[in-house]
């Protein structure tokens, strides 16, 4: 591909996913790297590595120890501020060099299909009257958005929220088992990861923290909004490079990228997956992390002391 960039890789391409196969940051991962491949937009291989731990930390970590190296770019999510906050990494998106935001994946609290949890307001009552004896499945790290949403519902419904008892997995996928095999009362996972437990009859969607309902098996499920409650929040997704690498080859990524976001066959992947298109780069970008950290870090506060 010809960007009108002044720099171009001179060799293969590493992405790295800070999630297990299947999981967060592998499906943005793999997703991109078909776009980029089908379209013939970089003019090498790119090869997917997997690094999971600390909610995409170790990734981040990774890529830290590849500073002006332009060749390595990894998935980027909300973790990288919440970590930071939380003490479980000392530095956040401003050490990377964050390139542009993918989309943003809504949350949706399921139950086995034959759970006495019928809705979300049974759902409600449930950790109201025993919030310790609901135990809860999430993905991938405490203090992370699916964590934040729990904590909105749970406050609303005027459960404790530092009695929770949450399983932390991470892959989401691994938290739709730990429901499945009865280990868990509820999870609170992204979407998609859901999706296929649901048409497969073996879950049930009581409700989803997006702005208005989602599609697919989602369909007949309710938002909290139109339950009354204030949880609206979901998980971005975008890719971020190493530390100083040059503007020009910021501007290469970045209109790669730009390209890739703007074909229909992208479009088509983010209403497969049930993502929202929330695109951004540049200042816009920038702007908006520095949104999500002030909000972000109220959340946490909000969420009180959290156990590393």
């Amino acid at each position: 591909m010809t960007t009108g960039a002044s720099w171009c890789p001179v060799h293969d391409i590493e992405l790295i996913a800070g999630t297990p196969a299947g999981g967060g940051q592998d499906r943005p991962a793999r997703a991109l790297i078909s776009r980029l491949e089908a379209g013939k937009l970089v003019g090498h291989s790119i090869r997917l590595t997997n690094i999971p731990g600390k909610g995409g930390g170790n990734g981040w970590d990774y890529l830290r120890t590849q500073r002006g190296n332009p060749h390595v770019l990894a998935i980027n999510s909300p973790t990288i501020i919440t970590n930071r906050h939380l003490g479980v990494s000392d530095y956040d998106h401003r050490a990377l060099t964050p390139l542009a935001n993918l989309y943003t994946e809504y949350i949706a609290f399921v139950v086995r299909v034959d759970s006495p949890i019928r809705n979300g307001h049974d759902f409600m009552q449930r950790i109201a009257a025993d919030t310790a004896g609901c135990r809860i499945a999430l993905a991938t790290a405490l203090g992370n958005t699916n964590h934040m949403a729990l904590a909105q519902v749970t406050r609303h419904a005027g459960g404790r929220i530092d009695a929770l008892h949450i399983n932390v997995f991470d892959s989401a996928l691994y938290a739709v088992d730990d429901v499945i095999a009865q280990r868990a009362e509820v999870g609170a996972i992204t979407a998609v990861s859901a999706a296929k437990a649901l048409t497969d009859g073996r879950l049930r969607a009581i409700a989803v923290s997006s702005p208005q309902r989602l599609s697919g098996p989602f369909a007949n499920t309710p938002t909290w909004k139109e339950l009354g409650v204030d949880c609206v929040i979901g998980t971005w997704r975008g890719v971020i490079a190493a530390a100083d690498i040059t503007p020009a080859q910021v501007e290469y990524w970045q209109q790669v990228l730009r390209s890739a976001t703007a074909s229909t066959e992208w479009a088509a992947v983010l209403t497969d997956q049930y993502w929202g298109n929330t695109w951004m780069d540049g200042e816009a970008l920038q702007c908006f992390l520095e949104q999500e950290e002030v909000m972000l870090g109220a959340q946490l506060n909000k969420l009180g002391p959290i156990k590393k």
